[in-house]
């Protein structure tokens, strides 16, 4: 199935998804989320480190190597945080390594879809390459889409994937290298696509197109009542939410800004706060910042190893017994 076909079968799913009438939508992006799920422990383990450091996959992945392995990726991988390759890792240096750690599945899939758009491989992909592989087929064929609900029609779409590839597009240059294109398909996990973020879902929701969301819209976004009978008590809930919650100045709708203060929380930052406690736990000489000696002094807080993984084992066999 060629990418054309592919776009037109989301969208009729899509359709048939959102036509559900107890569907709950989920708006709100958690920027902050936890990096591990194991516990913070300062007993030596250092797993949710590692985790946060490598992410899941590739912490497990180096549990199994030789302590000399492990030191040596993670020399490699030191080079890589040193953005301004200054010799120093910076707690902000540190901090955007392990968000981008966290958000690996995000790269993971753009890389699988890159070629479906960089249609003359160059490497990026140019607003009129997004549009012909994603509405090439809408715009020869035009009479095949008129019947579709204007909400999800291509007509629709189309002006607003180009305001969102434009603000993707942060040096101007009408094309999108992969962290551009990246943000342009994932707005949510960029901060400088945030705007975007607001203002689609403000558009989603507004169905009289006053520039507000008020409780009807709020609620129509997630139930559709359909039957006629009573509202699930989950609905109610929503409703309690909007007035003692969302609509923060009372004035029975949301704005922008109360769309975002809902749909964007201001989270605990984990990723600041795990940056900071690895500077803090291996900076020797108190500078606030790392060099690679003295990161890989402290080697075992990064990453794991056979070794450590071993020892580990040890422990805990011994404390079951």
């Amino acid at each position: 199935m060629d990418v054309y076909s592919v776009v037109y079968a989301v969208l009729l799913c899509t359709l048939v998804v959102h036509s559900k009438p107890t569907l709950r939508k989920e708006r709100v992006h958690h920027d902050q989320a936890e990096l591990s799920e194991r516990p913070h422990e300062d007993n030596n383990s250092f797993k949710y480190d590692h985790e946060a450091f490598l992410g899941k996959e590739d912490a497990t992945t180096f549990d199994q190597l030789t302590p000399e392995e492990s030191k040596d990726r993670l020399g490699k991988i030191v080079d890589r945080i040193d953005s301004d390759v200054d010799g120093y890792i910076t707690t902000s240096e540190l901090k955007a390594w392990i968000k981008r750690v966290q958000k690996r599945y995000v790269y993971e899939n753009v890389a699988k879809v890159w070629s479906d758009y960089d249609l003359n491989k160059d490497d990026r992909v140019s607003w009129e390459e997004y549009k012909q592989a994603t509405y090439g087929y809408y715009l020869s064929n035009p009479e095949e889409f008129e019947d579709e609900t204007d909400q999800f029609s291509f007509r629709k779409m189309l002006p607003r994937d180009e305001r969102r590839f434009h603000a993707a597009d942060l040096n101007g240059d009408q094309t999108a290298e992969r962290e551009e294109f990246t943000s342009f398909l994932h707005p949510e996990e960029f901060d400088h696509m945030k705007d975007i973020v607001v203002q689609e879902t403000l558009e989603d929701i507004d169905r009289n197109g006053d520039g507000h969301v008020d409780e009807d819209e709020y609620i129509a976004d997630m139930f559709a009542h359909e039957d006629g009978g009573p509202e699930p008590d989950w609905v109610k809930t929503e409703r309690d939410q909007f007035s003692d919650f969302r609509d923060l100045n009372k004035d029975g709708k949301m704005d922008q800004e109360e769309i975002r203060h809902w749909i964007l929380p201001k989270d605990y930052d984990h990723a600041q706060a795990e940056a900071r406690h690895l500077v803090y736990e291996s900076d020797q000489d108190k500078d606030q910042m790392l060099t690679k000696e003295e990161i890989l002094e402290n080697w075992n807080m990064f990453v794991g190893s056979q070794a450590t993984n071993y020892g580990e084992d040890l422990t805990r066999n011994h404390d079951e017994f």
